[in-house]
């Protein structure tokens, strides 16, 4: 018996390995690093990103990573959370704070606001969206990348309690169970967004819809390809175009 333990593990060592490796080849094949929807919203961030900006992160994380690479490329960095912060850095301000009620932040203060993943956790989009709107400085912009509802993961997502989601999330992925919050979908469609904005007296700029590597399918390289194929077939068929996995918005207050 204990020799088959031990030639059991080494098996499960090297089919791990090459699991990993075949994924690996498949995302480096099929999805190239600039195309990744984290680097197409970091690239829109830095675009509109000057000396003179207050800048806004919105659930910036216990550590604001983001943030902190911004450092010295604007005025003020301010970071809100609904989590308990690790790190404290005189150069950002960081809040304990709820989207809905920002009131560490003054009216009209923000000129540039972001977000990741982020919105799809929000239950009271209204009052989410009047806050962005508040603290924005007239011509400011709220850009933000959040699921797409109309994408498998997201829609299966929504049908599974939500307190289940942690024990996925760590089986398929490896997260820590504490980095997982509540999901509501109530601002991820392209129709739900811009009747939000509109209400919040914000304008679209911009909606593209994105892919990215089928992440929920590391476990099995085969699915994992599959994943890849559906993720290309949409990007291809225009009319199909809208049931991407990512949703990256910006909005904008009036001058």
């Amino acid at each position: 018996m204990e020799g088959y333990t031990g030639g059991a593990n080494g098996r499960s060592n090297a089919v791990t390995s090459a699991s990993d490796q075949r994924i690996q080849s498949l995302i480096e094949r099929y999805y190239p690093p600039a195309t990744h929807p984290y680097h197409r919203l970091t690239d829109d961030i830095q675009s509109r990103l000057y000396p003179e900006a207050t800048v806004l992160e919105i659930g910036c994380g216990r550590t604001a990573p983001v943030l902190f690479a911004m450092k010295g490329q604007a005025a003020r960095l301010i970071g809100i959370d609904v989590v308990d912060f690790t790190v404290a850095d005189p150069a950002l301000e960081l809040w304990r704070s709820d989207v809905t009620a920002m009131t560490q932040i003054a009216d009209g203060s923000v000129n540039l606001a972001f977000s990741r993943s982020v919105m799809e956790h929000i239950d009271d989009v209204t009052r989410a969206y009047a806050e962005i709107s508040r603290v924005l400085a007239p011509g400011g912009t709220y850009t933000f990348l959040t699921p797409n509802f109309w994408d498998y993961a997201s829609l299966i997502a929504a049908v599974v309690p939500n307190a289940l989601h942690g024990r996925i999330v760590r089986a398929t992925e490896g997260r820590d169970e504490d980095d997982v919050f509540p999901t509501h979908y109530k601002s991820n469609t392209g129709r739900a967004i811009r009747r939000l904005a509109s209400t919040a007296g914000l304008s679209v700029e911009r909606l593209d819809y994105l892919n990215q590597y089928p992440a929920y399918f590391r476990f099995s390289p085969a699915l994992f390809h599959l994943g890849c194929l559906y993720g290309k077939m949409l990007e291809r068929v225009r009319p199909l175009n809208g049931l991407q996995g990512w949703i990256l918005c910006v909005l904008r207050k009036a001058p």
